[in-house]
């Protein structure tokens, strides 16, 4: 055994002699080998990614009433469903495959590669047929879709939760369908699938713009059509908050988003086959704990000075702003600088809160200050701090702003002239889950149980 470490330990040193006086490691992996690593990549981190369904289930489990909860699960494991059928059918074709500028194909359904599925269904996989898939893209097609895919359900996640309460179930879902066949899929388009603002030099790593606010512009315009819960503002202009039913739930739910996004930044570097990707990999993760970290630390520092205590829904909030916040641009080289963008986002979403409420925008969780206005600055600040240029971020920002609301005011609004968007007044007060569903998702607390 001696002997056995003693060669191990020479082998080690020569090698280590040999990088130091050639100068240069030879370290460079063979091209499957890098198609191996950037397909896990992709599937790893776009099932970590879809861990944040969860975690937006349960943040907005945590911030409704409990007569509404079982409607809030059912939105949130429907629309990951729907996001992935409807991707599938047309939204990854109309993102990526032959864009043209504004717009990719009109095509039906994404499958695997012909290259792709000969090596699968080859009795001997010959170096040839190999080499003809490794070359094609230097990963599983599949796997991009997949990690793709993950992100458009975010994006409708976000829509969930500041409708919560007071929106029919069925309308919300017909939403879905379009948001994520059609609208988020043109203005990824754009820039993911190398569109006209791509080619300007707009820059979102992971989707500050392009996921978070997309959501955002999607959850303002449908609370101002949709309009407030009752009971949440007065005649008078004075507003009543409406707390959530388990903080608890929303801190966990929070948590899991924080995990997950490890998956969305991290994934985003789209590539693992090298030492520079592994490399930049590590730096994206740590800027996205960091900004998320300063956000909830911000948070809490405001809301002491401003309000005299700390507050917890805030401090959830912050986390979740500064991870918006860092999306647009998680591989900044300098991590101090993504404590400043984490801050700012918290900072943001303080302010934002009860300015919203002042303009009696209802929004349930807080999902506009984060995903929407965190998204903005997040996106401007890759003009700031990222070696962007500010105008050019600015133009992306508002383009897809713009796009985004005229599509979504469009189909909210044949949504509330047609079939309705809004439960009535008698089914608010009843909640959802028994008039939506037929069930409670805590009956032992309800009226008149039974303590066995």
């Amino acid at each position: 055994m001696t002997t056995f470490f003693s060669r191990m330990a020479l082998c080690a040193g020569v090698g280590l002699l040999v990088l130091m006086t050639t100068g240069t490691a030879q370290a460079a992996v063979s091209g499957e080998a890098a198609y191996i690593f950037n397909t896990f990549s992709f599937l790893v981190h776009g099932f970590l990614v879809m861990l944040m369904a969860a975690g937006f289930a349960m943040l907005e489990s945590g911030l409704v009433r409990t007569k509404n909860t079982a409607a809030i699960c059912l939105k949130n494991i429907a629309l990951y469903s729907l996001a992935g059928i409807m991707y599938y059918l047309i939204g990854y074709n109309l993102m990526y495959v032959d864009v043209a500028g504004w717009i990719g194909s009109f095509s039906f359904l994404y499958n695997p590669s012909a290259d792709e599925l000969a090596l699968i269904g080859a009795d001997e996989a010959t170096p040839e047929m190999v080499a003809k898939v490794v070359d094609a893209s230097g990963y599983s097609v599949m796997s991009d879709w997949f990690f793709q895919m993950v992100f458009v359900a975010t994006a409708a996640s976000i829509v969930s939760g500041t409708l919560a309460e007071r929106i029919k179930i069925w309308p919300f879902l017909i939403f879905v369908v379009v948001l994520t066949g059609v609208i988020y899929p043109i203005q990824g388009a754009w820039v993911w699938g190398g569109g006209w603002l791509a080619e300007m030099g707009f820059s979102d790593f992971a989707g500050s713009t392009l996921v978070h606010s997309v959501g955002g512009w999607c959850a303002l315009t449908g609370a101002i059509i949709l309009g407030a819960r009752k009971g949440k503002y007065g005649a008078d202009g004075s507003v009543h908050p409406i707390p959530g039913a388990n903080l608890p739930l929303a801190t966990l739910g929070t948590i899991i988003l924080w995990f997950g996004w490890f998956g969305f930044n991290g994934g985003s570097q789209l590539a693992l086959g090298s030492a520079l990707d592994a490399a930049a990999m590590a730096i994206v993760y740590v800027n996205t704990n960091l900004a998320a970290a300063a956000g909830v630390v911000t948070a809490m520092l405001l809301t002491q000075i401003i309000y005299g205590k700390m507050d917890l829904s805030m401090a959830l909030n912050g986390a979740l702003a500064g991870l918006v916040s860092i999306t647009a641009g998680p591989d900044l080289q300098h991590h101090g600088l993504a404590l400043v963008v984490g801050a700012v986002g918290a900072v943001i979403v303080v302010f934002a809160v009860p300015m919203l409420d002042k303009l009696k925008v209802d929004d349930v969780v807080g999902a506009i200050p984060v995903h929407l206005m965190a998204g903005i600055w997040g996106t401007l600040a890759v003009g700031i701090f990222g070696g962007g240029s500010f105008v050019t971020q600015l133009t992306g920002v508002i383009a897809i702003g713009a796009f985004v609301v005229v599509a979504s005011a469009v189909v909210w609004l044949l949504l509330k002239f047609t079939i309705g968007i809004r439960v009535s007044e008698e089914e608010e007060m009843m909640g959802l889950d028994k008039m939506e569903l037929g069930l409670e998702a805590y009956p032992e607390f309800g009226a008149g149980s039974k303590t066995i």
